[in-house]
């Protein structure tokens, strides 16, 4: 790297795209060794998490949930070791020209193995795709896509395709509103974040408008299902329909948000903290939610709570829980 900065007019020339092009196909790891074995406790926390009660991942004989293909291959809070020079210059590249912005868009994966406990996880990278400079709602910069070959005890288990946007942040006109910044009331109020609304989900937000849980059940096995989705994990029926939630729940697990203070979730004059919980509902499945109406500090894995909802603004209303001592 040679410390120059190109800083080009989003219509100009793309003289930095032949230098980024160079870097496809150039490794970005290269004989990379997984921190862990495959092993049960890191799958029966990702089971858990993900609500995925499949006996083929619990017990004699269990494998890995096949989704869990990259977290194998993740650095952890201690980050990655083995990043290729070539991938450092490139990343080098974008940040000097002014593209320091990042947000993962997409990723694929291919599975040609099952892992099994004590499985030693290696794999290799490369620098798949460097786009041409593209223009969207969130700012001007490049595609990247970085493929993994992962293995197994040596043998091919996968692969993992990983893109990312490497942006420019789009400028508004002064005193206009960035992109995904929220909105403000009339009264000048920030307001929370508006929720994405599809044919997938429309439902649940109509349910919530008229102050109901809605919760989705397949019309093959009947099982229940959230958050929404257009087909069921357990025997991949189309057919549903929903019941409506008792409303009785108990904490499974939260954490509290301390920072950054956001006016827009203000339930005092700091705006937080407040308390986020994954909560169990007695029908058996998971929603993420506030916990509303107790001290942060006295929310626990396990407390009762019961649903409400809440009027955050004039145009929406969201479900939260409301904690026993409340």
């Amino acid at each position: 790297m040679t410390g120059t900065r190109y800083r080009q007019a989003p219509g100009g020339p793309d003289e930095l795209y032949g230098r980024l092009k160079a870097h496809e196909g150039r490794a970005a790891a290269t004989a990379g060794v997984g921190k862990d074995l495959v092993n049960e406790p890191m799958i029966r926390h990702w089971c858990e998490a993900m609500g995925d009660t499949n006996p083929a991942y619990a017990g004699p004989g269990a494998i890995a949930p096949p989704t869990m293909l990259q977290a194998w291959t993740m650095g952890g809070l201690s980050g990655h070791w083995d990043r290729s020079s070539a991938y450092d210059e490139l990343f080098g590249l974008l940040d000097g020209a002014g593209y320091t912005s990042v947000v993962a868009t997409d990723c694929e994966q291919e599975y040609l193995r099952p892992l099994r406990p004590g499985d030693e996880i290696t794999f290799d990278a490369v620098i798949e795709a460097v786009s041409e400079r593209k223009t969207t709602k969130l700012g001007t910069g490049y595609f990247i896509t970085t493929r993994t070959d992962v293995r197994a005890a040596g043998e091919p288990a996968g692969t993992h395709r990983f893109r990312i946007l490497k942006y420019t942040p789009a400028v508004k006109g002064r005193g206009a509103k960035p992109d995904g910044a929220p909105e403000a009331g009339q009264d000048g109020r920030m307001l929370r974040p508006r929720p994405v609304i599809n044919r997938d989900n429309a439902g649940f937000w109509q349910g919530v408008a008229d102050h109901k849980l809605l919760i989705q059940r397949c019309g093959g096995c009947g099982a229940l299902r959230f958050p929404w989705l257009p087909g069921c994990n357990e025997c991949g029926c189309q057919e549903w329909d929903t019941v409506e939630a008792s409303g009785e729940g108990t904490v499974f697990s939260h954490v509290v948000m301390h920072h950054p203070p956001f006016p827009a979730f203000r339930t005092s004059d700091d705006a937080g903290p407040y308390a986020v919980a994954l909560i169990e509902l007695a029908e058996g499945v998971r929603m993420v939610s506030n916990v509303v109406g107790v001290p942060h500090g006295k929310v626990r894995t396990g407390m009762p709570v019961r649903l409400e909802f809440l009027r955050t603004d004039p145009e929406l209303e969201l479900p939260v829980f409301r904690g026993s001592g409340g």
